[in-house]
């Protein structure tokens, strides 16, 4: 299983516009590639899918095991010539969640990508770091992004001299994918992305070692017990499930959708803000996003909002996560600081804060019997949100690593709401939960 991992010293040092680049190229050479991003990024796989034309997953060592982790990675490169993997922040950031781990879990090879604006000999010095600071640390090489031409041969040298390998650079260029509060913008917003990603293809063919990263030695994927998900439903027993999927609502999971799939469901799609009405369905998923943007078009989609605040109330059952959670509240501002009324089935409102409110891993505590786990159960789960709200619930507990506590979300049995994205293969036994609901509703 050819693999290669594409990391960075820090976010924001051109991970994303690397690897787009280096997708692209695979794709003009003809070559069939399955993408990956490390750690909860909803935004970055976007932008690999529309690069591939293929869904691309997410690999996180704080919700899935070892074991877990392999599986859905030769899972989902089955078929793929080779796999590109994504990190997340720096290559050693963020413990048991970072890259460097999941490096180890998967033992891909990795290349390091550093910006080199603003700097000559100091590069070597941020190389001889990352090579010294953990070992082992599968680091293979350097790629170099915003790097001078000029300073080619010096980059080179210093690979020489550090024992490393050179995979080439990224000279300076003026394609750039805009950003927000979130990080980057979403994939669906920059009409020009493909021209964009064309161009950084030709980049990456003309300066970067694309023979090379194919021709890493990769060893054989260390073992795993197969997953074995058999279905709840089939023929007409089969629920359906209604998916939030517009400019708005684009936060989700494939493996998430995937696994709800195997276990029986059909995915049905539909948009909050533009659909005519609710499609007839067993249960609803909101995804996260951007609601606040389109807090106006949401609030005029008046048969949307009322079907679905009726629908819920006679049970129907639901995840709403973040964005998804500000849809159900009674009232939502949005950037400009003007309040719309929304699916008023919490009776909260969502405002816009100044700085961020969560972020980072947890593991939430359900203080009642709930839609997806039992009393004291636990869910994995990941935040990160400006917006916040008046009340964001007390149904569960969010613990993060370090200790920290607070109350959060709404639950009951039909219903799970809350601020904290959730990924499904974290709990099989979550989404089998919500399935068989489903398939009550159904019936």
């Amino acid at each position: 299983m050819q693999r290669f991992l594409i990391a960075g010293t820090s976010s924001g040092c051109g991970k994303t516009s690397v690897t787009c680049a280096i997708l692209a190229a695979l794709k003009k050479r003809g070559i069939q590639a399955a993408s990956y991003k490390c750690g909860p990024d909803y935004i970055d796989p976007m932008f690999h899918s529309t690069v591939l034309e293929t869904p691309t997953h997410n690999l996180d060592s704080f919700f899935c095991t070892p074991e877990m982790l392999r599986f859905l990675f030769a899972r989902y490169s089955r078929t793929a010539a080779v796999s590109v993997l994504e990190g997340v922040m720096g290559y050693y950031d963020g413990g048991d969640g970072s890259a460097h781990t999941i490096s180890g879990i998967l033992a891909v090879p990795t290349v390091i990508v550093i910006d080199c604006k603003g700097m000559s000999d100091s590069i070597g010095a941020v190389m001889q770091g990352y090579l010294n600071y953990r070992k082992p640390n599968r680091i293979a090489g350097f790629l170099f992004n915003r790097l001078p031409l000029s300073l080619v041969p010096l980059v080179q040298r210093f690979c020489k001299e550090l024992g490393t390998q050179y995979f080439g650079c990224m000279p300076a260029h003026n394609i750039t994918f805009d950003s927000r509060h979130l990080g980057l913008i979403t994939a669906a917003e920059l009409p020009d992305l493909q021209e964009k990603t064309r161009r950084l293809g030709e980049l990456a063919e003309k300066h970067i070692l694309l023979d090379a990263l194919l021709k890493l030695p990769c060893e054989p994927l260390p073992p795993f017990p197969p997953v074995v998900i058999k279905p709840l439903f089939d023929g007409d027993a089969r629920p359906v499930i209604a998916v939030a999927k517009d400019d708005a609502f684009s936060f989700y999971y494939a493996e998430s959708l995937d696994l709800l799939e195997q276990l029986g469901c059909r995915l049905t799609y539909f948009s909050p803000m533009h659909s005519t009405a609710f499609p007839e369905a067993d249960g609803l998923l909101l995804g996260g996003g951007y609601p606040e943007l389109y807090a106006s078009d949401l609030a005029a989609n008046h048969a949307v909002l009322s079907a679905i605040r009726r629908r819920i109330l006679e049970g129907m059952p639901v995840i709403a996560e973040c964005g998804g959670f500000l849809y159900l509240h009674k009232m939502l501002m949005d950037a400009e600081g003007y309040y719309y009324r929304l699916a008023n089935v919490i009776s909260s409102d969502g405002y816009k804060t100044e700085k961020l409110q969560r972020f980072g891993y947890v593991t939430l505590q359900a203080s009642e019997p709930n839609l997806l786990c039992g009393k004291g159960g636990t869910l994995r789960a990941h935040e990160f949100h400006y917006w916040d709200s008046t009340n964001p619930g007390s149904s569960m507990t969010a613990v993060k690593r370090s200790g920290q506590s607070y109350p959060c979300c709404y639950t009951t049995p039909t219903m799970y709401a809350g601020f904290p994205h959730l990924y499904l293969w974290s709990a099989p036994d979550v989404a089998r939960r919500f399935v068989l609901k489903c398939g009550e509703k159904h019936r």
